[in-house]
């Protein structure tokens, strides 16, 4: 992937960063604030309250074998990134959630956490994008409490971000290549949309048992 300048300078200083012992900053870009219309920002503060855990509930004994079946493929594939297999269970089981919650493919959510914080919890970009997803705080005065601070919370992020990448996807009527440009602030442009496409190949699940 071709890194911008600003991406170039970005990963400058995480190495320094990460030489001095201090979290890591990611290098992704960040969402541009932009103006909603009430309504907009009513259903996107909706969909964010909405505290349902995120708990799986299965239609019959099939479709759950079938998530148990993907929650294990995956926790093998995430082991390096996030060694704690409760924390990696934690992590697969909200992101699989809020994914499917937001009409969401959860290989493709994947594949642009991989892309934005690499699985780091605690990630945050030059912009002061953070967290998982790097989501952007203005989104928490947007149609939150304010609280930039809970972007550092799992599910918050998770939530956040899919809701974001949701409302993005509306907006561009289903195309995926503007929503994800949309999402990172490079609308129109190719290297970001491309990263996380070929990243979600990572994530990729067949069961064999269909």
């Amino acid at each position: 992937m071709t890194l911008s300048r600003r991406q170039c300078v970005g990963g400058a200083a995480a190495g320094v960063f990460s030489l001095l012992g201090a979290p890591r900053l990611a290098v992704a870009g960040a969402q541009i604030e932009e103006p909603l219309v009430d309504s907009v920002r009513t259903a996107l503060s909706s969909a964010i309250h909405n505290s349902a855990p995120p708990v799986p509930e299965f239609k019959d004994t099939e479709t759950r074998m079938a998530y148990l079946r993907w929650l294990g493929n995956m926790g093998e594939r995430l082991r390096k990134r996030i060694p704690d297999w409760n924390s990696r269970k934690e992590f697969l089981q909200t992101i699989w959630y809020e994914a499917r919650r937001a009409g969401l493919d959860v290989s493709l959510v994947l594949g642009l956490v991989q892309v934005e914080s690499n699985f780091r919890k605690f990630a945050v970009s030059s912009a002061g994008a953070r967290g998982y997803m790097q989501v952007m705080p203005f989104w928490t005065r947007v149609i939150g409490d304010g609280d930039a601070s809970t972007l550092f919370h799992m599910q918050t992020n998770l939530r956040f971000g899919c809701v974001i990448l949701r409302h993005y996807l509306d907006r561009e009527r289903g195309d995926l290549f503007l929503t994800l440009g949309r999402y990172n602030g490079s609308r129109g442009q190719s290297p970001y949309p491309n990263a996380v496409f070929a990243n979600q190949r990572n994530w990729k699940f067949v069961d064999r048992q269909d």
